[in-house]
């Protein structure tokens, strides 16, 4: 039998929220920041606040950089295998206390508790699979073409790493990061979003008692993030940033870490084209478009940003697509059926709807939605639009809420042209019954992802990332160890002599 999901109220609420550690985490010890401050993390579908925790300061930063750098050797020489096996109990205890996780996320982010509890199992995945990434870093040996000597190409941690984490996916994004890092043997300073950051504490607790040892993994909260993270990224001591969030914070980081030539990952925005084709299954694409654009009540990089539709389908594909949308319960994510929780704050409802007023001004019609909630809490209506314009700012714009925007095609080479108009390109969508176009838009699309009838692409197996200015580097599978490891190549004599 499987097991029932635990039962929410405020009890349960509040003994989660007294399990989270209210301090910094440095060198293996919580503790205030350096001049007491603490702040508030706010429930967003009620405004009220949750907990309170310690705020860092620029000193404590650098303290947690002194505190990764001065452990840096003794992790980077820890055998693969017990770093692999520490990740590994991580893992294990992740799913014992994913009802815990899940329930948090929903508390400080306001995503649905069964979306939340998604996100265990996707964030678990990154430990899982880096733990098994940790023994499998590899090199190579040969001659080379002279015969004169051999080739010897290994791999080494690049060193201590300064990982951003975002607000949308608070477990996720951070073990996404944490683990490949510590699986190539790096430290880490980690800053979580200053509206998320509770997940992100619990995590962290759970490595300590999976093994971690301290000043492997350092977190520092903040409300102040540009003046803590600057004295860290152009510290000579750091060799490595990532960092999840938007293209305009992407470029200001780039350049602070220019200073020291560091290694980055830079996952950015998205402006994620959604192509529906005249021979689509409308079912499959509805049912994709649900997926790609309503999970995390929209707020996703990889969220659908714009539906390009055959207009020979457009509005048998819109009927579908609202009747599902006017069905979709709005509420408090811990509620039972709720689809769309809050937005993460004020200024993320006045931005959707901003968008849709002006999509509505220059000729769009609201099908469904269109409006900000009523009542306490930062809601915003589940939104279908249809004769979507262009030059629309909402077709320029990342929404991050849900709203659906439509617009028509037709002709392949026209919704290519619009898929790919735009300085973004982290995911695509298309549905199509035809093999042969399902391989030329994997050519022709300027993605670094293709959901191929399928609206949802994240998978901790896969390198997750974009072009142009949707950011660089790759996070996830084969290629995400990668970013935290350094190439080196020794040529010896000749063995022979020769």
């Amino acid at each position: 039998m499987a097991p029932q999901p635990a039962a929410t109220g405020p009890a349960v609420e509040q003994a989660v929220l007294d399990r989270v550690p209210q301090g910094l985490y440095i060198d293996g010890s919580w503790g205030p920041s350096a001049d007491g401050g603490t702040f508030a993390v706010v429930d967003p579908s009620t405004g009220e606040t949750l907990k309170r925790i310690a705020d860092a300061t620029p000193e404590d930063g650098l303290r947690a950089l002194a505190a990764a750098d001065a452990a840096r050797h003794s992790w980077a020489a820890t055998p693969p295998r017990v770093r692999a096996e520490m990740l590994r109990r991580a893992f294990d205890l992740l799913q014992e206390r994913r009802e815990d996780f899940a329930l948090l996320m929903t508390l400080e982010m306001g995503k649905p508790l069964a979306e939340a509890r998604g996100e265990v199992t996707y964030g678990g995945e990154f430990l899982r699979w880096f733990s098994e990434e940790a023994v499998r870093i590899g090199g190579s040996y040969g001659t080379n073409p002279e015969g004169t000597g051999r080739t010897i190409v290994s791999h080494k941690p690049v060193g201590p790493a300064f990982l951003i984490t975002p607000w949308n996916f608070p477990l996720a994004m951070a073990t996404r990061k944490i683990a490949p890092a510590l699986a190539a043997g790096c430290t880490v300073v980690v800053k979580p979003a200053e509206l998320t950051p509770l997940t992100t504490l619990l995590f962290v607790d759970l490595l300590a008692e999976a093994g971690v040892p301290a000043g492997v993994v350092n977190v520092i909260p903040t409300t102040t993030a540009g003046a803590v993270s600057e004295p860290v990224i152009t510290d000579p001591r750091l060799r490595k940033l990532s960092f999840t969030g938007s293209t305009p914070v992407g470029r200001t980081l780039l350049a602070q870490a220019a200073q020291n030539v560091l290694r980055t990952s830079m996952e950015l925005g998205g402006n994620a084209p959604f192509l529906v084709f005249a021979d689509a299954d409308l079912d499959l694409a509805v049912e994709g478009a649900l997926a790609a654009k309503f999970r995390n009540t929209g707020q996703a990089c990889t969220a659908a940003n714009r539906f390009l539709v055959h207009e020979d389908v457009a509005e048998d594909f819109a009927a579908r697509v609202t009747a599902r949308v006017e069905a979709m319960r709005v509420g408090r994510g811990t509620e039972d059926g709720v689809a769309i929780g809050p937005l993460i704050d004020d200024r993320a409802v006045a931005k959707a709807h901003r968008l849709v007023t002006d999509a509505v001004e220059r000729g769009a019609v609201v099908r469904t939605g269109g409006h900000p909630g009523e009542g306490t809490g930062t809601f915003y209506a589940p939104t279908v639009l249809t004769d979507v314009q262009p030059g629309s700012d909402i077709l320029r714009d990342e929404i991050f809420g849900p709203v659906l925007a439509i617009r028509t095609f037709r002709t392949e080479d026209e919704a290519v042209a619009a898929a790919n108009d735009t300085e973004y390109g982290l995911v695509g969508y298309a549905f199509t019954e035809d093999p042969a176009r399902g391989q030329r838009l994997m050519e022709r699309l300027e993605t670094g992802m293709l959901g191929l009838n399928t609206g949802i692409v994240s998978n901790a197996s896969a390198p997750f990332g974009g072009v142009k200015q949707s950011g660089l580097g790759r996070e996830g599978g084969g290629e995400g160890i990668g970013e935290y490891l350094e190439t080196m190549y020794t040529l010896t004599p000749d063995p022979f002599g020769r």
